[in-house]
């Protein structure tokens, strides 16, 4: 057969999947079978374009815009003829198929493949059709297969998209690919989620500057951690041990991975985010003035500011009230005189040690107590989670029988916050099915900060000095310059240890007409 040199061909292959690229497989072959196809018809290939990457479902595609230009180029030379591997890699949807095949054309080529041969007849576009309808019909089932399995996945507990911060991908034996801790993010991010639980980060932005002042936490480009970070990180429930995935009709599922909280931790979290916002911490609070903002003035009930005052020949620590108007303006008052009788204020909040053991014992006595009763909360729990689900049950019933779009949009409302409450309860019962940690292992920590609290104020460290104003202290403190601190208002701990000094169950009888508990003998 003689050849003929004035045909000239261009090889058009696509791979949707970036593996297939890795890996080297896709392409190559779609080009080899292409070359065999174009010499046996005698065609010369003058170039080649390979798509990699993307979806035969899209109409603008780099490669193929590269392809038009270039037979847009040479269409006064010769017609070219387009060869593809198959009518799926030109794309994956009819309409696209027609488009771009319009557009070969257009552009001076002429479509051929080793698979379908591409007439003009009626008979031969009706084939061509149905191929690529055929086609768009395997792209679409494939994306509903794919997405069915991963629906299921994450049915079975397992979190399938890119690992949240504090968390990253491990092979687990028995589970596959799961997320597990990533340290040291996870602790940095248990301790940020656990400080604005319990208050001891007061808003976004504390959570915000403690992230920053760790040197390891993920940041952006500019060394900031964003706000909308920080606030999707306290929403979101996979830190507690539960999987959400809203568009997948998924909330609160658990999960299989270990969580950072406890479930009864992040509903404080959310509890304390749909509160009126907190105003930022201040700006101007320095190690060099711990009671800024903290301690007020007696005479204008305005917190007192401080400031650095220049002498003769040196540099002096002052607290002063700065309120427009008020008697007391700009009259100071020595750091060290204020900062000393905040001292003895908070020495005086410190209990004897007689005083401390009974609070002890009474805190012992309630564990023990609450212990006792923990069979009985989880029985109560798992009965309430059985009838939820029976309600549940019920209202899906209701939901597939109405086609009302108010009554769907009401019943998936209240799916969606009995799965709340069964989460609430799960988590309840397993909570109280037995303690994490022990009693000494509990209350260590504050047990120590309550009987001494003096030792966290005279670490020096800032965080620490603020974190006993607020622990010691349920409001500011004012102090007057000629008379010391007012009354000062401790928190409830506190309270409850001058409760039990002012009762002084171990010295005082009970009175009474009859005989006291104390003298009777059984």
């Amino acid at each position: 057969m003689k050849k003929d040199n004035d045909t000239r061909a261009v090889i058009y292959c696509r791979v949707s999947d970036p593996k297939q690229v890795r890996e080297g497989h896709g392409l190559e072959s779609q080009e080899s079978r292409c070359r065999e196809y174009a010499a046996h018809k005698h065609y010369e290939v003058v170039e080649t374009f390979h798509e990699e990457g993307v979806t035969g479902a899209l109409i603008d595609r780099p490669r193929m815009r590269d392809m038009l230009a270039f037979l847009r180029q040479h269409r006064h030379q010769t017609r070219h003829i387009v060869i593809i591997d198959d009518i799926s890699r030109l794309a994956r949807g009819l309409e696209a198929h027609i488009q771009l095949r319009t557009a070969i054309g257009e552009a001076g080529g002429k479509l051929e493949s080793p698979s379908i041969e591409f007439g003009e007849d009626s008979d031969s576009m009706l084939v061509e059709n149905l191929l690529a309808a055929v086609s768009q019909h395997q792209r679409e089932k494939n994306a509903e297969q794919v997405m069915n399995r991963m629906r299921a996945r994450v049915l079975n507990g397992y979190w399938l998209f890119y690992p949240v911060v504090g968390y990253r991908f491990e092979d687990v034996k028995g589970h596959g690919k799961m997320i597990v801790p990533d340290e040291p993010n996870a602790s940095s991010v248990r301790q940020a989620l656990e400080g604005f639980a319990s208050g001891r980060f007061a808003s976004i932005t504390e959570v915000k500057r403690f992230l920053e002042s760790i040197p390891s936490f993920p940041r952006y480009r500019t060394g900031e951690v964003h706000h909308q970070f920080i606030r999707e990180m306290l929403e979101r429930p996979l830190y507690a041990g539960y999987i959400s995935i809203p568009r997948w009709n998924i909330h609160l599922h658990p999960g299989k991975h270990e969580p950072l909280i406890t479930f009864d931790t992040w509903r404080k979290i959310q509890d304390r985010l749909s509160e009126k916002p907190v105003a930022p911490v201040r700006s101007d609070i320095h190690a060099d003035f711990p009671l800024r903002g903290f301690v007020t003035c007696s005479c204008c009930n305005q917190p007192m500011t401080a400031a650095w005052s220049k002498g003769r020949s040196a540099r002096y620590p002052y607290y002063f009230c700065n309120t427009r108007g008020c008697p007391e303006k700009r009259r100071s008052v020595r750091k060290e005189h204020l900062e000393r009788e905040f001292s003895v204020l908070l020495r005086n909040l410190r209990p004897t040690r007689e005083l401390f053991m009974a609070a002890e014992r009474i805190l012992r006595d309630l564990w023990d107590a609450r212990l006792a009763g923990a069979k009985e909360i989880v029985k109560t729990a798992r009965a309430e989670v059985a009838r939820i689900e029976h309600k549940t049950g019920l209202i899906m019933e209701r939901l597939l029988q109405t086609d009302s779009p108010a009554l769907i949009a009401a019943y998936e409302d209240q799916v969606q916050k009995l799965e709340v409450r069964k989460a609430e309860l799960k988590a309840r019962a397993q909570t109280h099915t037995q303690p994490q940690r022990g009693f000494e292992q509990t209350f260590r920590t504050a047990c120590g900060f309550l009987a001494n609290p003096c030792v966290l104020w005279d670490s020096g460290n800032l965080e620490d000095r603020r974190l006993v104003l607020k622990l010691a202290f349920g409001s500011r403190l004012a102090f007057d310059r000629k008379t010391g601190f007012r009354t000062a208002i401790p928190t409830l701990p506190f309270k409850a240890l001058a409760a039990i000094r002012n009762a002084d169950y171990d010295l005082v009888e009970p009175k009474g007409v009859e005989p006291s508990t104390s003298r009777v003998r059984f």
